[in-house]
């Protein structure tokens, strides 16, 4: 395996009431992971608005992460979402000026790739920092996937292509990439985990980990130990949890961020719920809904 196996989580980005970065929150927020027992923290994914934030906000978030995840043990990952080769490498100088060798990465998606402008991405991107580590964010918001059998020729190339991150597989598209590129360490969110456990070593990416703490770190282990009934056991029982705490937000649309910092506020830290204009998040009457059912159902499972 390129990438060792765990779970990962998001740090998500707080904004005063004009829109810049509430360092002590932050800062907060890191320690607060860590303490939790996450050693595998990233940011600039969807929900952490690496689609939004300038790079002035960029390179300043940047050396505060860098600080606060500069001790042993933690592996921090710095995301890049960008509309072109020069806009991502431009960005990754930024982090790896920083000290950050560790990236998450998605596809240019003004013009959707073919195959051969996919595989020339990943060569001068992965090529220009030949010290680091790559984690491919595989999404529709890129306007296309990469399925099993490209991702086995992309890896067969790029050495430093280590990790993929896939949350809207389903359970075939799954069970091929574990058995079709068994090298990368593949990272599925709740849904797909346990199927991905059936296959091989996988990894966790928790949405939900700054809520659930205790939870989320059972159904873990239980998959890393290969528990399989109960694993899946876990599963039904974590997700009949989730989307009864997500009662109040049922049928909604928002970008990922709101629902990210509706469950790290409901996780303990004082997060903000405001996005980076024009995205809306969600009210305080909102969250207090969904507290409420966290509170009466579930709180035990909050430490």
């Amino acid at each position: 395996m390129r990438h060792h196996q765990t779970i990962l989580v998001s740090c998500e980005i707080p904004w005063d009431e004009q829109e810049k970065l509430d360092e002590s929150i932050f800062r907060q927020e890191i320690r607060h992971f860590v303490l939790l027992g996450f050693r595998d923290l990233y940011i600039f994914g969807t929900a952490g608005e690496g689609h939004a934030v300038d790079t002035s906000r960029f390179d300043s978030i940047v050396k505060v992460f860098r600080e606060e995840t500069s001790e042993d043990g933690i592996t921090p990952m710095v995301g890049v979402i960008g509309q072109s080769t020069a806009n991502v490498i431009e960005r990754l100088a930024i982090a790896h000026g920083a000290g950050f060798r560790h990236f998450q990465i998605s596809l240019p998606s003004w013009g959707v790739l073919d195959e051969t402008e996919t595989m020339r991405f990943f060569r001068d991107v992965c090529g220009a920092f030949p010290d680091s580590k790559f984690l491919h964010y595989n999404l529709l918001r890129s306007r296309r996937l990469i399925p099993a059998a490209e991702y086995r020729r992309i890896a067969d190339e790029i050495p430093n292509l280590v990790a993929t991150k896939n949350t809207g597989t389903t359970v075939a598209g799954t069970a091929e990439l574990m058995r079709t590129v068994p090298k990368l360490q593949h990272f599925f969110g709740e849904a797909m985990f346990p199927t991905g456990c059936l296959f091989g070593e996988c990894s966790l990416l928790s949405s939900f980990g700054p809520m659930l703490p205790s939870k989320t770190k059972q159904f873990f282990e239980a998959g890393r130990a290969r528990q399989i009934e109960k694993l899946f056991l876990l599963q039904a029982e974590y997700l009949a949890a989730i989307a009864e705490i997500q009662r109040p937000i049922q049928g909604t649309n928002r970008m990922d961020g709101a629902y990210d910092k509706m469950w790290v506020r409901l996780g303990g830290v004082p997060m903000p719920l405001r996005l980076l204009s024009p995205y809306e998040s969600f009210s305080e009457d909102v969250l207090e809904q969904c507290r409420q059912i966290l509170v009466e159902s579930y709180s035990d499972w909050t430490r």
